[in-house]
């Protein structure tokens, strides 16, 4: 699991946001490029979401948990 804190100026709140979409990745045996080929993304979108630089958009988390068979809320956790 991969996780972020994200500070922004002038927000009282940080939120700490866990990944598993590595671990399931590679329960499938998939690599980073076979995943990102099936989301229609490039290969550093899915490493970059795995190391927590990134968080995918909504409809890109939507599809990531669909492929994975799991919901948002299982695939990505946020924490106030």
């Amino acid at each position: 699991m991969t996780s972020l804190l994200v500070a922004l100026p002038g927000v009282k709140y940080a939120f700490h946001m866990e990944s598993r979409v590595r671990a399931l990745r590679l329960q499938q045996e998939l690599s980073q490029l076979a995943l990102a080929r099936a989301m229609g993304v490039s290969r550093q979108t899915i490493n970059a979401i795995e190391t927590g630089r990134y968080d995918p958009s909504l409809a890109l988390a939507v599809h990531l948990a669909r492929h994975f068979g799991t919901t948002v809320e299982e695939l990505f956790d946020v924490d106030a």
